[in-house]
C-alpha cells in the first residue's frame, strides 16, 4: 500500500524532533517541493505520496538534520509578507528585523510626514529583505543599498527586481561610497553584531551555513557600528534619522556611539525591544 501524505510527515517530524530540530521543517520542505499551500497539503493529508517525492523530502530532511537551514534548501524566506530569495551567501531575513523596518516607517512619518520623499540608505542589504520592504512601503521615496558582497547584491538585486523595487544597489564598505558625494536622510542596518568569540558556540545551522561576514562583530561586537557611526557625520542631512539593528546588551552602547560622532547636533536616541523583550533596535532623530 502506498505511503500517505501524513504519514511522511509523521516520519519526518519524528525524526527531526529525535535530532532536536523543528518538527514542521518536513511541511515546509514538502509545499514547496510539490508547490502546495498549507490549506492544500491539509486538504490532501491522507492521499498517496509518490515514492519520489518521498525520497526527495527524506534526502532534504536528512540534510537538515545535519545542519542545513531549511530557508537555504528551499531558496527563501518570507519576511514582511514577501517571499525573499536566500543563498548561502546572504543571512537570511528574522522576523526581528521586520520590527527594524516598522519602526523606521513610523520614524519617517513622524518626521517627515507620510507623503514627503526621503533618500533611504541600507547598509549591509544582503538579501534586499530591508531595502526592497522600504521601497514597497514607501514608494515615494528612494532607496539605495550598499554591500561589500558581490554574491549578497547579485542576491538582493534579484529580489528587487522580481518585486520591481526602485532600489539603487552599490557595492563598498559601509558608508564609504557616499562620503562627499551623497548625503541621505534615512540610514538604516542591521550590521553583523556577533562577538568574533561567540560565533562559534551559534547553533550549527547558523555557524556552519551563514555567511560569517554578516555575523562576525570584531572582538566585542561593535566593530562595525563604531566604522559606521564615525561616517555618520559625513553622509547624514541636517534632518535625519537613523535606525540599527542591535544584540541583546548592546543598546546603551550603541546609542552612545551615535552621540559621540554626532556630537555637534541634536541627537534624541531610543533603545527598543523586540517581540521577545530583548534590546533589538536603536533609533536617533538628528537635528
Amino acid at each position: 500500500m502506498a505511503m500517505k501524505v501524513f504519514e511522511a510527515l509523521k516520519w519526518a517530524s519524528s525524526f527531526l524532533s529525535e535530532h532536536k530540530r523543528d518538527e514542521n521543517a518536513g511541511e515546509l520542505l514538502l509545499c514547496h517541493h510539490l508547490n502546495w499551500s498549507r490549506s492544500k497539503l491539509l486538504a490532501e493529508w491522507r492521499s498517496p505520496i509518490a515514492t519520489d517525492d518521498f525520497l526527495w523530502l527524506e534526502q532534504q530532511v536528512r540534510r537538515h538534520v545535519q545542519g542545513l537551514p531549511v530557508q537555504y534548501i528551499i531558496g527563501s524566506e518570507m519576511f514582511y509578507g514577501r517571499c525573499f530569495t536566500v543563498t548561502p551567501a546572504v543571512l537570511i531575513p528574522r522576523p526581528e528585523t521586520e520590527e527594524l523596518v516598522q519602526g523606521i516607517l513610523k520614524l519617517k512619518k513622524q518626521r517627515f510626514g507620510k507623503k514627503q520623499s526621503v533618500d533611504y540608505c541600507d547598509i549591509g542589504t544582503g538579501s534586499g529583505a530591508i531595502a526592497t520592504t522600504l521601497a514597497l512601503e514607501d514608494n515615494e521615496s528612494h532607496v539605495t543599498a550598499v554591500d561589500i558582497s558581490e554574491e549578497a547584491l547579485a542576491v538582493a538585486e534579484k529580489n528587487a527586481q522580481y518585486y520591481d523595487a526602485g532600489v539603487t544597489f552599490i557595492q563598498g564598505d559601509l558608508l564609504t561610497p557616499f562620503v562627499g558625494t551623497k548625503r541621505f536622510d534615512v540610514i538604516v542596518s542591521n550590521p553583523p553584531y556577533i562577538p568574533s568569540r561567540d560565533v562559534d558556540t551559534l547553533a550549527d545551522v547558523v555557524r556552519d551555513h551563514e555567511p560569517r561576514l554578516a555575523l562576525d562583530g570584531g572582538e566585542d561586537g561593535l566593530a562595525l557600528y563604531r566604522r559606521l557611526c564615525s561616517q555618520l557625520p559625513k553622509v547624514i542631512k541636517e534632518k535625519a534619522i537613523v535606525g540599527l539593528e542591535v544584540g541583546s546588551g548592546q543598546g546603551t552602547a550603541v546609542a552612545e556611539l551615535i552621540k559621540e560622532y554626532l556630537r555637534h547636533k541634536q541627537v534624541q536616541t531610543q533603545i527598543n525591544t523586540d517581540i521577545n523583550g530583548h534590546e533589538r533596535m536603536v533609533f536617533a532623530s538628528i537635528e
